[in-house]
């Protein structure tokens, strides 16, 4: 072998051993990565999620079109203080130097109602529903539920200086007050007086949104109606916890009609039982599948016995029919006579003595399994004299 053969030979093993080695590493380091790649897309993931842009409708921190970011701004740039609340405990300590702008009003439940109803400020209520109109607006009413919005001209004092707006939604009409915006039946923005403070009311969120607020009159209508006063409560409306004293059971939660709904059902189901019930017939007899001969039985019946150590159970047992036996053989009555009359009768037939045949025939139990065989035999030896005599 050459030289140069040598030397490729040996850079073939070399690289081999590289691939090898490579291989190997890679093997190992497998683990460390797969678990550096999970970290890094787990971390990616809550980033992404933990910097979501806000969203949803009215949201004063939301960019996108259904919020109100834009008029916040708005209102901020003209020294108005603006919080965004979420509790009505907040809204009921407001005091009249405060607007408080309740976005989702249908959200609110009798004790968040109550709440706000004892809250000094002026409030301005965004399709807020017949329930919450009769709580916080007496005297406003819904008149049409599903008008188009359109651009509306104001008919009012109050919104003229901001001129024509994007309003409708839901029209309403007032005993008393301000209506502005009419369509063909009631008003779109209707405002009360309730003592030293006013409550306003529209029927759509449109003109408040980022989308439409460049539109028309409705920057200048959102800033007359929200920048009044130097403070701005944003409420946003969440579930909040009945106070004690009104909170109720599930069974009075439940409409009057579940309950005669349920009890007619039950009387409906005791009537098909009675209709489809079945009364016991006769007793059937019907084959035993497997036929088990008799000495089985009593093999197994042994078994239990020997199994559960009960001497004197088996000792009854065997007494018992070598007695029965006797008796027949003897053409005694029955078994209910007293043990003297059978043993007399076997006394005069065998001529063993009494007392021997008393012991063998009620006497005590055996203490051991050698005594209960011995018992076994000696009955059976006491019927086979009795036979052959």
């Amino acid at each position: 072998m050459t030289n140069a053969e040598r030397a490729g030979r040996a850079g073939a093993r070399g690289g081999h051993g590289a691939r090898r080695a490579g291989a190997e590493l890679w093997r190992s380091a497998r683990g460390p990565v797969a678990v550096g790649l999970l970290v890094l897309v787990t971390g990616l993931v809550v980033a992404a999620l933990a910097h979501r842009p806000a969203a949803g409708l009215l949201n004063p921190e939301a960019a996108r079109p259904e919020g109100s970011l834009a008029l916040v701004r708005l209102l901020r740039a003209e020294g108005v203080a603006v919080t965004a609340v979420r509790t009505s405990a907040e809204v009921a300590a407001a005091g009249p130097d405060t607007t408080v702008l309740v976005t989702a009003p249908r959200r609110l439940a009798a004790h968040q109602v109550d709440a706000v109803r004892r809250s000094a400020a002026n409030l301005l209520l965004v399709d807020p529903g017949r329930e919450v109109l009769a709580g916080l607006a007496p005297g406003v009413t819904e008149e049409t539920l599903f008008a188009p919005v359109d651009t509306v001209p104001p008919a009012c004092a109050l919104a003229e200086p901001a001129g024509p707006a994007e309003l409708g939604g839901v029209l309403y009409a007032a005993a008393a007050g301000v209506r502005c915006y009419p369509g063909e039946a009631g008003a779109a923005l209707v405002q009360v007086t309730e003592g030293a403070r006013t409550i306003t009311v529209i029927g759509t969120p449109v003109p408040l949104t980022n989308d439409r607020l460049a539109e028309e009159g409705n920057a200048a209508l959102a800033m007359r109606l929200l920048g009044g006063k130097p403070t701005l409560l944003w409420y946003l409306p969440m579930p909040e916890a009945a106070p004690v004293d009104q909170r109720r059971g599930l069974l009075e939660l439940l409409p009057s009609g579940w309950l005669w709904a349920a009890a007619q059902l039950a009387m409906a189901a005791v009537v098909a039982a009675l209709w489809r019930g079945r009364r016991l017939g006769p007793v059937v007899g019907e084959p035993l599948p497997v036929a088990v001969r008799a000495v089985e039985v009593v093999e197994g019946r042994g078994r239990l016995y020997r199994r559960s150590g009960d001497r004197g159970h088996a000792a009854g047992a065997l007494r018992a029919a070598a007695r029965a036996r006797l008796r027949a053989r003897l053409a005694l009555a029955g078994g209910d006579e007293p043990a003297e009359v059978l043993v007399d009768a076997v006394h005069r037939r065998t001529g063993r003595p009494t007392a021997d045949l008393r012991a063998l025939l009620y006497g005590a139990a055996p203490t051991d399994d050698p005594a209960l065989v011995r018992l076994a035999d000696e009955l059976d030896a006491l019927e086979r004299e009795v036979r052959q005599r």
